[in-house]
């Protein structure tokens, strides 16, 4: 019987939840296996610990190096804000864990070497809606959302989507659609290393992570980025201090800070820098919540409910708030919730996870429009591979390569990139061939999405195609 979840993606988690300085233990951790992008990045935490969580709320990756002094971070962000302007492209990279079924995804209903292979996986020909592009293959009836959305040309579809030489472990293929490289050793996001070269030394926003952790795709060597909980829940708790009382201990921190600032000692200069400097991201993002930690912001539009083990929809509509109360974001990850790498019972896990994703990433894009926003965002969602043709003997499927993907926003394409790679040719573990190269859509979103040159980011982008991804 195969386990739902394989040791490899677990450790794989395990991991990148030390990544921003924690070293990994033996149990998590094998010298095969490369380390995540922003392991070991050095950091400051600006805020820490909440009445809901214990823990940083908000903390910003690479503060150590700005060498800043008192209000330069705050200038930095109001800087950002003025200099991007209500227009500025923003792209969100939305992760599905452990490598999505691709053929339960969007299913090759009627095709006889599907069903010889999913005697028990199969979608049956009349479930979920045809692509329209395509009517060999069905949207998996839990993606309606995404099938609804790709029908008003807001959703271009990557049925087909890997790289040459596919490695199926998670650890591995997942750090290459991180890293942008079919490299192990490189240690920046491919998006970090965008930030690097187009963002600034002053502006934590510009990378933000809502995984409440490094995300590795922003992972920079030089500019500093941000991981935040929910923006309600951003708030600085000192032991027996709140309320006005708590706001008053804030103020004076960053008062007896300003005074250390320029000191002799490069210790003291350095806390009493970010002293100084802490009360400015909880300025910004005040206005999400009151007095008593309740949020301020309600979305103009249904997000589902989150579940006891996460707050994806309530992420995305934070991030929603963010961007229309003008916050200078370029970058945004999260991590979408779920059980997919299905090993065994798929079905169930399967169909609760695609559900909560579609639900919650078309809420967000009807947020975005509602709020007058949504030409300025573009959602990518990837994952790290597909999964094997023919189901295992525990009504699971195994590690794969070829997968599919997705890019969400009414400036979206739309349509196909790449066609259906059909099942009458696999490889040579069984595994449905990719016909797009995840790297090519990188080099495509930089050069259209943020007009920026992809080979100063992108190794090898030169020699890898374009697809038109943005009207």
């Amino acid at each position: 019987m195969h386990k739902r979840c394989c040791d490899d993606f677990t450790r794989s988690e395990l991991l990148r939840k030390g990544t921003g300085g924690l070293q990994p233990s033996s149990r998590e951790w094998d010298p095969r296996m490369p380390l995540p992008a922003g392991h070991g990045i050095d950091r400051r935490r600006f805020l820490l610990g909440s009445a809901k969580a214990a823990g940083a709320l908000m903390t910003v990756y690479g503060a150590g190096r700005l060498g800043l002094g008192s209000g330069a971070l705050s200038e930095g962000v109001a800087q950002a804000a003025a200099v991007q302007g209500p227009n500025s492209p923003v792209l969100v990279s939305v992760f599905i864990p452990g490598g999505l079924d691709a053929l339960s995804f969007l299913a090759p209903v009627a095709d006889p070497v599907y069903r010889k292979l999913r005697p028990t996986l199969a979608l049956g020909e009349n479930e979920g809606t045809p692509l329209v592009e395509d009517s060999r293959v069905h949207w998996h009836p839990t993606a309606q959302p995404f099938a609804d959305l790709h029908a008003q040309g807001k959703v271009t579809v990557f049925p087909g989507v890997g790289y040459t030489h596919p490695d199926m472990s998670h650890f591995t293929s997942r750090h290459y659609w991180e890293v942008g490289a079919l490299e192990t050793r490189t240690q920046t996001g491919w998006m970090g290393r965008y930030l690097d070269l187009a963002g600034t030394s002053s502006n934590p926003l510009q990378g933000l992570s809502l995984d409440g952790q490094m995300n590795p795709t922003i992972a920079t060597a030089r500019n500093p980025v941000a991981a935040i909980d929910l923006p309600e829940d951003f708030s600085l708790w000192l032991p027996g201090a709140w309320g006005e009382v708590s706001d008053l201990a804030v103020s004076a921190m960053s008062s007896l800070g300003q005074t250390l600032t320029g000191s002799s000692d490069p210790a003291l200069s350095q806390v009493g820098s970010i002293a100084a400097e802490i009360g400015t991201i909880q300025g910004q993002l005040a206005q999400f919540h009151d007095a008593n930690g309740k949020p301020t912001y309600t979305p103009p539009v249904s997000y589902p409910k989150g579940t006891q083990n996460s707050n994806f929809p309530q992420l995305l509509a934070g991030c929603a708030a963010m961007l229309a109360a003008g916050l200078p974001l370029k970058c945004v990850a999260i991590t979408v919730p779920g059980d997919f790498d299905t090993h065994s019972a798929q079905a169930k896990a399967f169909d609760s996870g695609l559900a909560m994703a579609a639900q919650s990433l078309a809420a967000f894009q009807a947020d975005l429009e509602a709020r007058g926003i949504a030409d300025r965002v573009l959602v990518h969602v990837w994952t790290e591979f597909g999964r094997r043709v023919q189901e295992n003997g525990s009504k699971g499927t195994d590690h794969g390569a070829g997968g599919a993907g997705l890019l969400i926003g009414t400036r979206a394409a739309g349509g196909v990139v790449g066609e259906w790679p059909g099942l009458g040719r696999l490889d040579a573990n069984g595994n449905m061939l990719f016909n797009v190269d995840f790297r090519s859509v990188y080099s495509s979103l930089l050069e259209q999405w943020f007009s920026h040159d992809a080979a100063s980011v992108i190794p090898g982008a030169g020699q890898l195609p374009r697809y038109q991804l943005v009207r």
